[in-house]
């Protein structure tokens, strides 16, 4: 029986993990190298959707974790840190509007909720959008996608495991971990942990959490830029995806701004992350053109994230066959499907056989002595 789980991480997965466990009486323990969402959760676009997502398995996974964002706000009390309102989308060439085309037939099929909005129906929804920049028609709308504050819901799903009597322990990294019957933990500070099961949750730093227990998790992560302006007096109130600027409100009047391209922008030097002014300027300009009222708009910060994204791309969820107290939560899309999936492998990791659904996200599946069955 487990009695006492570990979970290393304490961004939007580690947290719900922690909560889906406490919840369900086991004894909790969460250990985090720095503070509770100052990884990869602190700093992401936290776009809710499962809008393209194959295969269908994944596709469904993101729709219940979509389900379970609007379950968890509407029982949980000051729950503003989720916004459902919608995502907007368009393309500027034949090539993306093609692309699109087939991304919103193939998630219409499946029941997604999406539908064509022309240029007038659009400023409806968006007035203060510049009508220029938007076509006459083919913009997609998918009404049932939004954004999260992560850092917040981090806040809410940590504090429900508190306060049913986990552990946090932050500012000490997991150094050394001896997966036998009973977990051993060795963490920078010195201290010594034991469990009965460990989770882990550690985001880009999966990988090696993976090699302590003598594991190998390809991962494939790249770094996420994004950009938030100053206070501004620009009506945004749903996600964007423009063809030059992706762009969400983020409170006190702020907004969001990113593009893959100013991804590229990023570089770690000297173990400090750099991004190059010119294409922070670039995407700032993407947005003024698309909302005027952004003229007056300074970038306030830059954050650059670690993008987990295991090599195939889908998530990595659940137990380890042959070490069946190693679990993994551990993917791209974490805000989305964090509540959701959390809760499915804490539910496994008190003995809940969760097949059905984490079966097409196992481990297992990078195994090369298991890719004939």
């Amino acid at each position: 029986m487990v009695g006492h789980v570990v979970v290393i991480g304490a961004g939007v997965y580690g947290a719900a993990v922690a909560a889906g466990l406490a919840s369900r009486g086991a004894r909790v323990t969460v250990v985090e190298a720095g503070a509770p969402a100052s990884g990869t959760s602190g700093a992401t676009f936290s776009w809710t959707n499962s809008c393209g997502k194959q295969p269908r398995s994944y596709h469904d996974l993101g729709v219940a974790g979509m389900v379970a964002h609007q379950r968890l706000a509407a029982r949980a009390p000051h729950s503003d840190w989720y916004h459902e309102g919608g995502n907007l989308e368009w393309a500027a060439d034949a090539d993306g509007v093609a692309q699109l085309r087939r991304k919103v037939a193939t998630v219409a099929e499946y029941g997604y909720a999406v539908r064509w909005l022309t240029r007038a129906e659009v400023l409806a929804l968006e007035p203060d959008i510049d009508r220029a920049a938007v076509p006459a028609d083919e913009i997609a709308y998918f009404p049932r996608e939004g954004w999260v504050e992560p850092t917040r819901l981090v806040g809410h799903l940590l504090a429900t495991a508190l306060s049913r009597g986990a552990r946090l322990l932050r500012d000490d990294a997991v150094v050394d971990l001896d997966m036998g019957p009973t977990a051993a933990l060795r963490l920078t500070s010195g201290k010594r942990v034991t469990a009965d099961a460990v989770v882990n949750c550690a985001g880009p730093h999966a990988t090696r959490i993976a090699a302590l227990a003598g594991l190998d998790l390809p991962m494939r992560n790249t770094l996420g830029v994004l950009i938030y302006t100053s206070p501004v007096p620009v009506s945004v109130a749903r996600v964007v995806h423009a063809p030059n600027v992706h762009l969400r409100p983020d409170g006190g009047g702020r907004l969001l701004l990113h593009t893959h391209q100013v991804d590229a922008a990023a570089r770690i030097t000297g173990g400090r992350t750099r991004v190059d002014q010119d294409a922070v300027e670039v995407v700032l300009a993407a947005g003024r053109d698309l909302y005027p009222g952004l003229r007056d708009a300074t970038v306030e910060s830059v954050r650059v994230g670690e993008r987990p994204i295991p090599a195939d791309g889908l998530p990595v969820l659940g137990r380890v066959a042959d070490m069946p107290n190693f679990h993994f939560a551990v993917s791209h899309s974490g805000t989305t499907l964090s509540v959701h999936a959390g809760d499915l492998v804490a539910a496994e990791v008190l003995g809940e056989n969760q097949d059905d659904v984490l079966g097409p996200f196992r481990y297992e599946r990078f195994l090369p002595a298991l890719s004939a069955f």
